[in-house]
């Protein structure tokens, strides 16, 4: 999953556009516990207060997946 999150930033990607189930890629990365891909969102502006998806709001979608060291990411 990095690598293609990687490569669709570097080429101009949006890290906080809406859609989907999830709301947006930071959503879905925290739903997922991919930390790795959250730290390179997160370093790329992903706005981790946007709300939206079915999670609400990103530290509702790494909690609600018991993701504690996402969440000491966000916090």
């Amino acid at each position: 999953h990095e690598q293609v999150v990687k490569l669709l930033l570097d080429k101009g990607a949006n890290p906080n556009a809406k859609g989907g189930d999830y709301g947006n890629a930071l959503h879905a990365a925290l739903s997922g516990g991919h930390e790795q891909v959250v730290k390179l969102l997160l370093d790329k502006d992903a706005d981790p207060n946007v709300q939206g998806g079915y999670f609400g709001n990103a530290l509702y979608a790494a909690s609600s997946g018991g993701y504690e060291e996402i969440v000491r990411l966000l916090i």
